[in-house]
């Protein structure tokens, strides 16, 4: 089914339905829009277009974002190159590796995922999460003691105390000069700001913040009530396609043995190069299963975005003519509503591939912005959905098997291995 892409209108829902104020709505409506939380300590979540994590966005789009966040991380520190950049867990872990591969560093991401036999290095809270709690793994060549600037990757700035409470736990014990805080979105509203640079301030460093784009959303005193209020008054979520559903595929050893995934215990720039050359390998590998598909969407699960995201890349590179987009499952619960100008209009649940006694969600799995030339929104679908997963493959079947609606030819599970720690 072919449609059209109209972004300018995902916020303005819960823009009206809250009345959330933005100071550059135009900028903001390129980049995001906005939802509403099923968590009682926040009323909505900003939805980035170009994240690859609720929405599907081209890889190359989701590159060139982490690309900019990498720039502007230069342009505060005048060239120099990090010491180590950190992304944050669970939806900043590739935007945190592109950018770190942009600025030619090395990259590590917080992780929820703790390895048993890798000590956990640092921990601290991000107090305003579903899922408060991050560790760091560094192991073997990288680690929280790397000399020069250390900066630290998120997609959004609401408050920055998730920020300031990692350096407050990494400065106590592996104390450095400077610090920068690299986002696509700064959000934060002046009395935040000011929070942030007296907490700086007390705790002796410098703290830089470098973001692709700087604005502020207002919200109304009684914005809690009124997002219950906006929850009851939305319509249900999209229903599932009503097509046949895909066949399910697994294709397994397409990654090629002894080769870096992730850098949740942490990457240097030339293990980063070999990640993105196995990437490439596993894309030719998987290409000619995917000849003549009219629309490819590859999902990345959870923490593990990165890999995925540079293997859409390359896919996109050798599938002439084929749109692939990617995005990512997550831990993350959000209200879903059928409604052309909020931005996340489905979520599926399914048992996580790496812990089946937990829960996952993916949302979306089409551009919520998206108008189609006939039938309705939820009708929208790819050919084929390429599901990257870092755990067995018959861990991921409930996971393939409620995306088999949402793919018209099949379902293409590649499993790679778990990447772990050299000893």
């Amino acid at each position: 089914m072919t449609a059209t892409i109209v972004p300018a209108g995902l916020a303005g829902t819960v823009s009206a339905l809250l009345d959330v104020g933005v100071s550059d709505p135009g900028r903001f409506a390129r980049l995001c829009g906005l939802a509403l939380r099923d968590n009682p300590r926040r009323a909505h979540l900003v939805v980035s277009r170009v994240l690859g994590k609720h929405v599907p966005v081209a890889p190359a789009e989701v590159l060139a974002a982490a690309h900019a966040v990498g720039d502007a991380v230069a342009a505060v520190l005048g060239g120099e190159v990090p010491g180590l950049v950190i992304g944050y867990c669970e939806t900043a872990t590739g935007l945190g590796h592109a950018a770190a591969a942009r600025l030619g560093a090395a990259a590590l991401s917080t992780t929820r995922r703790v390895h048993p036999g890798v000590p956990v290095a640092a921990a601290f809270e991000e107090e305003h999460s579903h899922a408060v709690a991050h560790a760091l793994q560094p192991a073997g060549p990288v680690g929280l003691d790397a000399p020069g600037p250390l900066v630290l990757v998120d997609d959004e700035l609401t408050s920055g105390r998730t920020a300031l409470n990692t350096v407050a736990e990494l400065h106590a014990r592996w104390p450095r000069e400077r610090y920068v805080v690299g986002t696509l979105l700064d959000a934060r509203p002046p009395a935040a700001r000011a929070a942030f640079a007296e907490r700086a301030a007390a705790l002796g460093v410098r703290v830089d913040v470098a973001a692709v784009l700087t604005t502020a959303l207002t919200l109304p005193d009684d914005v809690l009530a009124r997002a219950a209020a906006a929850r009851a008054a939305l319509p249900a979520p999209a229903p599932i396609p009503a097509g046949a559903p895909g066949a399910v595929r697994v294709h397994e050893g397409l990654w090629p043995a002894g080769a870096p995934t992730t850098a949740r215990h942490g990457l240097t720039a030339a293990g980063t190069a070999r990640l993105h050359a196995a990437a490439g390998t596993a894309a030719a590998a998987l290409a000619p299963a995917l000849a003549g598909s009219r629309g490819v969407l590859v999902l990345g699960t959870e923490e593990f975005v990165y890999a995925p995201t540079v293997l859409a890349a390359a896919l996109a590179g050798r599938l002439a003519g084929v749109p692939v987009t990617t995005q990512s499952t997550t831990r993350s619960p959000v209200h879903a509503a059928d409604d052309p100008g909020y931005a996340l209009r489905r979520s599926l649940s399914f048992p996580a591939p790496d812990d089946p006694s937990r829960t996952s969600r993916v949302h979306n799995l089409a551009d919520p912005a998206a108008v189609p030339a006939h039938g309705p929104w939820s009708d929208l679908r790819a050919d084929d959905v390429v599901v990257v997963v870092d755990a067995p493959a018959a861990d991921a079947a409930p996971l393939a098997q409620a995306l088999r609606p949402f793919a018209a030819r099949a379902v293409h599970v590649v499993p790679v291995p778990l990447w772990e720690p050299a000893p």
